[in-house]
Parts: C-alpha cells; sequence; structure tokens
C-alpha cells in the first residue's frame, strides 16, 4: 500500500482529514493528523456506552431496570436552564416513542448507537454523569478528546463547553474494546466488552467505513456527523487477516457549503480509504 500516494490525495481534499490506521497489537501502520481535534459529533456516544456499561459492572445501575423516558435535561452550563432534544433532529422515532413512558438503559444504549439517537444518548448520560463519560477518555490513554456536554446543550456550547475527539484517540478507544472482549481490560469486563461490541456491529448508518468493506465484512463502528463533519471509527474483523482499527475524521472548510452533497462526498471518501486498507490488510 502506498501510503505517501493516500496522503498525496487527502492533501487535495478541502478541510482536515485525519486518519489512523493499524492493527490492534501494534503501532498504526499510516497515521495522519491523527492528534488534531475533530468536533465528535456522534463519535463521542461510544464514551457515553462504555461508561453506562463500567457503571452497571460497579452496580451503580441495573442495564434492564425501566427508566423513565422524558425530554428534559440538565445543561452542563452552571445556572443555564434544563435543555430539550428536538425530534426533528433525531434519527429514531422508536425512542420518541417512549417519553411519557419507560424504556431499559440496554434498549436505550443500543438506540444511541444502532440509529444514533441523541434523546436516548442524553438519557443514558443522565444517568452516569458526564464525568464517568471523561473518566472512559482518560483509560483509554485519550490525549485530546473530551465530552464536556450532552447533545443540543445549546447553552453550555456558546459558552465554550464542547466535545471534541482525535482518530488516535478514537483508535485507542475501539481497540481496548476489540482487545477487552477476549482479555482482561481497563475499561470493563471481557463479558461486557463483547456485549458492546455486538452493539457496534449492529449499527445501521453503513454508508461511510462499512461501504468501503465487501458485503457480510464484520465491522464494530459508529459513525458521526454534522454539518461540516463526518467521522467513521471502527474496528474490522477480517476473515482471512487479523482486525485492525480504522479511523477517518473529516471536518470541511469553514466556508464550504455543507449540504447533503459535501455529506455524500464525504461519506464517498471515508469509504474509498476503508476500501484502500482492506485491499492492504494482509500488510497491516
Amino acid at each position: 500500500m502506498a501510503w505517501e500516494k493516500l496522503d498525496a490525495h487527502l492533501d487535495t481534499v478541502p478541510g482536515t482529514v485525519s486518519a489512523y490506521v493499524g492493527r490492534l497489537d501494534a503501532e498504526p501502520v499510516w497515521t495522519r493528523r491523527a492528534d488534531v481535534t475533530h468536533y465528535a459529533a456522534s463519535t463521542m456516544k461510544l464514551a457515553v456506552l462504555v461508561a453506562l456499561h463500567r457503571a452497571a459492572e460497579a452496580g451503580a445501575l441495573d442495564l434492564d431496570a425501566p427508566v423513565p423516558v422524558a425530554n428534559a435535561f440538565d445543561s452542563a452550563q452552571p445556572g443555564a436552564p434544563r435543555f430539550t432534544c428536538a425530534e426533528h433532529y433525531d434519527n429514531d422515532g422508536a425512542v420518541w416513542a417512549r417519553v411519557g413512558g419507560t424504556a431499559s438503559l440496554r434498549w436505550l444504549a443500543q438506540r444511541m448507537i444502532v440509529r444514533s439517537s441523541n434523546l436516548a444518548t442524553n438519557l443514558v448520560i443522565g444517568h452516569v454523569g458526564l464525568p464517568a463519560v471523561a473518566e472512559v477518555w482518560t483509560l483509554a490513554g485519550a490525549r485530546h478528546s473530551v465530552t464536556g456536554r450532552g447533545i443540543e446543550d445549546f447553552a453550555a456550547r456558546d459558552n465554550g463547553i464542547t466535545n471534541l475527539v482525535t482518530a488516535a484517540d478514537l483508535a485507542a478507544l475501539l481497540g481496548l474494546l476489540a482487545t477487552g472482549a477476549t482479555h482482561p481490560g481497563p475499561l470493563a469486563s471481557p463479558a461486557a466488552c463483547a456485549q458492546m461490541l455486538e452493539v457496534l456491529v449492529a449499527q445501521e448508518h453503513r454508508e461511510d467505513l462499512a461501504a468501503g468493506l465487501p458485503p457480510g465484512t464484520r465491522i464494530a463502528h459508529k459513525s458521526g456527523w454534522v454539518n461540516g463533519v463526518r467521522h467513521g471509527a471502527g474496528v474490522v474483523f477480517p476473515d482471512d487477516a487479523a482486525p485492525y482499527a480504522v479511523v477517518v475524521c473529516t471536518t470541511r472548510d469553514a466556508e464550504a457549503d455543507n449540504d447533503d452533497g459535501d455529506d455524500a462526498d464525504a461519506c464517498a471518501l471515508i469509504a474509498d480509504v476503508s476500501a484502500r486498507v482492506w485491499s492492504a490488510r494482509h500488510d497491516l
């Protein structure tokens, strides 16, 4: 694989493209601006998922106990009023159908990942707390990633409280999850890590990393997108090679038009990188 040619190609892409590629048990074979921070979008839900399972293993909560589903949340900005999510901005009507009723935290966590529900995410954060999410990043050895607020907490956002990730930090977190499913690690027990991986394998948004893989290829992944941003972070499990982490984070120039065409281009770019890495999987 001519990584230099891939870098040269990505140099022509407007905005910032960061990437990390490597086997789980080795140093990366290729990185590109892997420590540059990007707005996290929904990739922050990875750390929220881990925080939830850690709390369950510590006995602080029961994943299968029903909890109220209400659209009102405490802001991360001290003194700010409670905030709500907008239904039209979410990706999962199934969670909204439960408002006023109950759901289990396990089900909410699944919807947070497989459909990327913002309402489910904020409900889970309300039960685990942002400090627990921060602890996950610390345990993963993340150097720059932070989850400072819930989704659509505009009072916090307007006061500089944000959610950031890097390609290297996302790869580190996913790598620990994947290896933790077979060997005890710092995040959670092997059983809990295996459960989380299965949720990530079930993600239904498959238009970026997964689109660059042969149909049926096993990938545990999470996508994230907002206007101007598209990320794909995952661990690929080939039948004929060792598992590997692949993360691509893209942030377009602020002055660029941020429409659906831009997002489609970003998805195609991430899929192209994923396909190239797949072709080089025996040499990682």
